[in-house]
């Protein structure tokens, strides 16, 4: 232990004497761990933001729905039996009563109209924590009725409309007929992504009376977890417990598979369990192409770090390989040589990640700066129209892990080499 101490001493004491020398090579290794960081940050980030929108527009993590026609109280009643027997535990249960088809829902303003994508249809007092996590124009609480709408920002631009105004809604009743109800506009949500493009919330009773459904009917039931990464579990337990009193349709993965299985001829409702990967499935293929890039650029940074990373430290050895040589006549042996010369890689490791790490958030402070608004269905990745990286401890570690196992494979065989090499040779200056 004391050998070890004093090793290390000697080298904390060389590293900060020859740190001129170590200047490309530490910049080398701030330099890559920042950029494959941001870019391994941002994607995490993107993904976080289009999984939250889709959590909050899709209202659940697991989402029941019933083929053909909408979930009844009694399906109601039998899904959350199964919640309590299959043990999970939803930190919320939201019913939604969606409205979906362009053309067939308008909403009216002073003489103009916008033809809606979704109108939802909420429990105002349920979903009052989701809707404190949105962006609007007006911040909670504010007095939500049966009379009451929340629109999109889109509509509200298209048609100059306030808080405040009075709007009329035309939907198209389960019978194919018209029927229309006015609405007071009580805030204004900040969202013109995909999900949030042309959509307004009223309450569920409001929607249900319009569309000529039960009181209790509703489009979906979600289900909140808590803990993401067990989400396909938990609806493979639900499944199971469900089964046994409804009809459910088979697990799905994706809206190809959710497509086929809908269009089959079957006698009565089916309840389908789904994740957000089943509605995302389209939306994955284009972060599957992100990651494939993410993956190329990190490979490449890394390679640079160990072909730069080599070249240096090469560099570095050979000139100072009299002073090498002058330790092994003292009497340092050629482990204690490889020791001194890795714990000051290990020491300038260590420096290169705290000062990438200040330079990753220095970094991503003027990344959240840039919007990119302008492109098109993009938003859906941002948040309020800016990237926003997610800075996950595994990101970090792996990261830093990387760049310390590219150091050390530059390093360890020119180390080794030199420690091995004759007295008379080091004292010479005998390339390495």
């Amino acid at each position: 232990m004391d050998k070890f101490l004093a090793l290390s001493h000697v080298a904390v004491k060389y590293f900060f004497r020859y740190r001129r020398r170590y200047v490309f090579l530490f910049a080398a290794l701030v330099f890559g761990f920042t950029i494959v960081t941001i870019f391994t940050s941002i994607k995490d980030g993107m993904y976080n933001n289009l999984y939250y929108s889709a959590q909050s527009h899709y209202a659940g993590d697991i989402i029941a729905v019933s083929y053909p026609g909408n979930i009844g109280e009694h399906e109601v009643t039998e899904i959350k039996k199964a919640v309590i027997s299959s043990g999970i535990k939803p930190s919320q249960t939201v019913l939604r009563t969606i409205y979906f088809g362009v053309g067939d829902s308008v909403i009216f303003y002073n003489g103009a109209y916008a033809q809606l994508k979704y109108v939802l249809g909420c429990d105002w007092n349920n979903e009052l924590k989701n809707f404190e996590k949105m962006s609007f124009e007006e911040s909670f609480p504010v007095t939500l009725d049966d009379n009451s709408m929340i629109i999109s920002s889109p509509i509200a631009k298209l048609l100059n409309i306030r808080i405040g105004d009075m709007v009329v809604l035309e939907v198209t009743t389960k019978w194919g007929q018209k029927n229309t109800g006015q609405f007071i506009i009580k805030n204004i949500v900040n969202d013109s992504s995909l999900f949030g493009y042309y959509k307004v919330y009223i309450s569920r009773k409001s929607l249900n009376n319009l569309l000529l459904y039960d009181d209790g009917d509703c489009s979906t039931l979600g289900l909140f977890l808590e803990n993401q990464n067990t989400v396909e579990k938990k609806r493979k337990d639900l499944q199971e417990a469900l089964s046994r009193n409804l009809s459910t349709g088979p697990l799905v993965y994706n809206r190809d598979e959710l497509g086929t299985e809908t269009k089959k001829d079957w006698d009565g409702k089916k309840v389908f369990l789904l994740t957000l990967p089943v509605y995302l499935s389209e939306v994955s293929e284009l972060l599957d192409a992100i990651n494939i890039v993410t993956y190329c650029i990190y490979g490449l940074i890394l390679l640079i770090i160990l072909v730069s990373a080599t070249v240096t430290y090469r560099l570095i050895l050979h000139e100072r390989v009299r002073e090498i040589g002058i330790m092994g006549t003292i009497g340092f042996s050629g482990s204690d040589l490889r020791r001194v010369l890795w714990t000051e890689v290990t020491i300038l490791g260590f420096f290169s990640l705290i000062f990438g790490l200040l330079l990753v958030f220095v970094i991503s402070q003027m990344v959240s700066f840039i919007s990119f608004s302008s492109f098109p269905g993009f938003e859906v990745f941002m948040k309020n129209g800016k990237l926003s990286p997610l800075y996950l401890p595994a990101t970090f570690l792996i990261n830093g892990l990387s760049v310390f196992v590219i150091l050390f494979l530059s390093v360890i065989f020119p180390a080794f080499i030199v420690s091995r090499k004759k007295l008379p040779n080091l004292l010479s200056g005998e390339a390495i």
